[in-house]
C-alpha cells in the first residue's frame, strides 16, 4: 500500500495485487471449484479470475461492492478522456463475461444493467448486519467514559475510511460551526490516505471538540455505536450509487440516529422517502444543511430512545442468516447447482 497515494501509484498498487494473486490462483487449478467468487474492488482481478473458470470448469461470480470505475472518474480521482473511456469499455467487456454479477443494492443492479450485463446474470446480495450482535440494547458508558467524555457530552460519531472521495472536510466546517458549545463532540474513527490531512486541518481550524481514534476491535463496534448520539455516513456528490456505504447496516442496526449525504434521487435517498424516520438525509457537500441537521437530532430528538425505525428496518431487511440464505439459493439456481451442496 503507497504511504501517499496517487493515481500512478494507485494503478501500481492495483496491478501488483491482481498480478501476485492471479499467480497464486493459478497454483490451485487442482481444486477444482464449483463456484469463484470475486470482489470488485478491484476489478483489475477480473482477468486471472475469468481464465481460472475457464481451466477448471468453475462458474463465475462478481460481486460489486463498490463499482471502482465510475468512483474513481466520477469524484475526479483521475481525468476524463482517453484513459477514461478505455477503463469504462474494458470494464464492460469483463463484466459481461461472468455468469453472475451481484451487487449491494436495486440501484447499483441498475447500473450494471446499463452497463451490458444482462438482467439473467443480475443477483442481489446486500450488506447485512449480525443484528444479534450489533443490538440498540448495548451500553456504551464504558466506552464514553474511557474517551474522556462525560455523561451529557454529545458525541457525533464519523467510523470508517477516511479518504478524498467521503469529502469529510464538510464535517469539520460542522465542528467549527458548533464549537462554541462545549458539550458537542466530533469523533473520527478509522484510518485512510486522508486521515493525517483531516487532523492538520482540524489543528488548522483550533478544533478543540474533535477527536480522532484509530480502528477499533470487532468486539467493542457495538458499544462504540451505541455510545454516539449521531451518526455521520458522509460522501460526495455522484457517490452514493457508485459507493453504497456499508457502515449504515450497522447503525441501523443499533437503532442509531445518522446523518446520510446524498442526493434524493439515489437509493439510499429513495430509502429515506420509503422508510420516513430512518435516518436524516441531506445533500452532499454542503455544510450548512449538515449544521441544520446536526442540530435537529441533537437538540430535538430524545437520545435515550433508539431509533425502531431504523432497528425494525435492520431486522427485517438486513438479517445475515436471511441474506446469506437467499444468496445460497440465487446460486444454485443461477450456477445450475440445486441438485447439489455448493
Amino acid at each position: 500500500m503507497p504511504k501517499r497515494v496517487s493515481t500512478l501509484k494507485r494503478l501500481i498498487h492495483l496491478s501488483s495485487f491482481a498480478l501476485s494473486s492471479g499467480l497464486r490462483l493459478l497454483t490451485l487449478l487442482r481444486l477444482k471449484p464449483d463456484v469463484l467468487f470475486i470482489v470488485q474492488p478491484t476489478l483489475f482481478c477480473s482477468p486471472a479470475a475469468l481464465l481460472y473458470c475457464k481451466l477448471t470448469g468453475a462458474k463465475s461470480v462478481l460481486h460489486i461492492q463498490d463499482f471502482e470505475i465510475d468512483a474513481m472518474f466520477g469524484l475526479g480521482l483521475m481525468k476524463q478522456g482517453l484513459i477514461a473511456r478505455v477503463a469504462k469499455k474494458a470494464e464492460r467487456w469483463l463484466m459481461r463475461r461472468f455468469d453472475v454479477v451481484s451487487t449491494i443494492s436495486y440501484s447499483m443492479m441498475e447500473n450494471a444493467k446499463s452497463k451490458g450485463v444482462a438482467e439473467r446474470q443480475l443477483c442481489l446480495f446486500p450488506n447485512w448486519a449480525d443484528i444479534d450482535f450489533v443490538t440498540p440494547l448495548v451500553d456504551g458508558a464504558v466506552l464514553k467514559k474511557e474517551w474522556g467524555f462525560s455523561e451529557d457530552d454529545r458525541v457525533v460519531l464519523y467510523a470508517g475510511n477516511m479518504g478524498k472521495k467521503q469529502g469529510l472536510e464538510i464535517v469539520l466546517e460542522a465542528a467549527e460551526c458548533l464549537s462554541t458549545n462545549k458539550n458537542i463532540h466530533f469523533v473520527f474513527v478509522g484510518a485512510g490516505a486522508h486521515v493525517d490531512a483531516l487532523k492538520a486541518d482540524a489543528v488548522g481550524r483550533g478544533l478543540l471538540n474533535v477527536h480522532f481514534k484509530p480502528l477499533q476491535a470487532w468486539a467493542r463496534v457495538p458499544e462504540m455505536l451505541a455510545m454516539a448520539d449521531v451518526h455521520l455516513v458522509i460522501q460526495k456528490c455522484g457517490a452514493a450509487d457508485a459507493v453504497l456505504p456499508s457502515k449504515l447496516t450497522n447503525i441501523l442496526s443499533a437503532g442509531g440516529y445518522a446523518i446520510v449525504t446524498a442526493e434524493k434521487e439515489t437509493e439510499l435517498g429513495v430509502l429515506a422517502d420509503k422508510f420516513p424516520g430512518i435516518y436524516e438525509r441531506v445533500e452532499p457537500e454542503n455544510a450548512s444543511l449538515l449544521v441544520g441537521a446536526l442540530n435537529k437530532l441533537l437538540l430535538e430528538q430524545d437520545m435515550s430512545v433508539h431509533n425502531k425505525v431504523a432497528r425494525d428496518y435492520a431486522v427485517e431487511y438486513l438479517s445475515r442468516d436471511k441474506i446469506l440464505g437467499r444468496f445460497e439459493e440465487d446460486l444454485k439456481d443461477l450456477c445450475g447447482l440445486r441438485s447439489r451442496d455448493l
